[in-house]
């Protein structure tokens, strides 16, 4: 029986599929260790079956791969001696990645933080904004909840460096909507002090946020309230040590006021 290009390119496909498929089985009964040793040839060789369903090769190529008796694994050693550019392309998806994840952090350190509610923002349409500021404000909140417990250990919570990471990464405004937020939502807990109580009230919270399900949802919760409690006194106390030398610096920048000249003498005329 004479075979046409269609007949002797699906044979192709399903000579190489039969191959993949007893490879596999041969690789089931091999110990884990062993089986990972396979894992890169098998993902090739899948990708090397699923191109062959797809492609036409000439009544010649297909003839001559036919002829072999193990077509599937001929092609994956021909494919394993090319420079493939397969670690330039491993390389360059881990730097761009960073850069997608730099680029995102960046975004929530610097998206403005909203001030209104929700109603307020699709009221003016503003959701976008909005939303972008939920986004922050929910990785902030998050972010202190972890920051807390990496650096609490054998009953001691490291302040200042936890302070500090959340920070730098959140900026001054959020970290204290996030934490006066906090502290508004648990004014009846009596880990938290009465001076941080007093403050919390002094920063300012959306309309609705006594009521808002999203200002609920961004009450530090993952960590006791007395940790939440030292993470904010040592905030507040950063916070105005920054602003005190932010002050300083400016002034130091700023020229010194000149004197006005004193005026000059006149001479008596003669």
């Amino acid at each position: 029986m004479i075979m046409n290009t269609n007949d002797l390119n699906t044979a192709l496909y399903e000579k190489m599929a039969a191959e993949q498929d007893k490879y596999r089985d041969w690789l089931k009964s091999q110990p884990p260790e062993e089986t990972l040793h396979h894992t890169y040839e098998y993902a090739i060789r899948e990708d090397i079956v699923m191109a062959m369903e797809e492609l036409e090769l000439t009544d010649a190529q297909a003839q001559a791969l036919l002829e072999s008796p193990s077509p599937l694994a001929d092609v994956y050693r021909y494919f394993e001696k090319l420079e493939t550019g397969y670690m330039d392309a491993i390389r360059d998806s881990i730097e761009n990645r960073a850069d997608d994840a730099c680029r995102a952090q960046e975004e929530l350190r610097t998206a403005p933080l909203y001030p209104h509610s929700a109603a307020y923002a699709s009221q003016h349409g503003e959701m976008a904004q909005y939303n972008r500021s939920y986004q922050a404000n929910s990785a902030c909140k998050e972010a202190i909840e972890q920051t807390i417990s990496a650096h609490y250990a054998e009953n001691r919570l490291d302040t200042e460096a936890a302070v500090k990471d959340v920070l730098e990464k959140f900026g001054t405004e959020r970290v204290q909507f996030i934490l006066a937020n906090t502290i508004q939502h648990k004014n009846r807990d009596g880990r938290i002090s009465q001076d941080n109580k007093v403050w919390a009230k002094t920063i300012p919270m959306p309309e609705d946020s006594g009521t808002s399900r999203h200002c609920a949802y961004l009450v530090v919760d993952g960590v006791n309230p007395g940790l939440t409690d030292l993470f904010t006194s040592q905030a507040r106390k950063t916070i105005q040590e920054q602003q005190k030398s932010s002050v300083l610096q400016k002034l130091r920048q700023e020229p010194p006021a000149r004197k006005p000249a004193a005026p000059k003498k006149r001479e008596p005329e003669r």
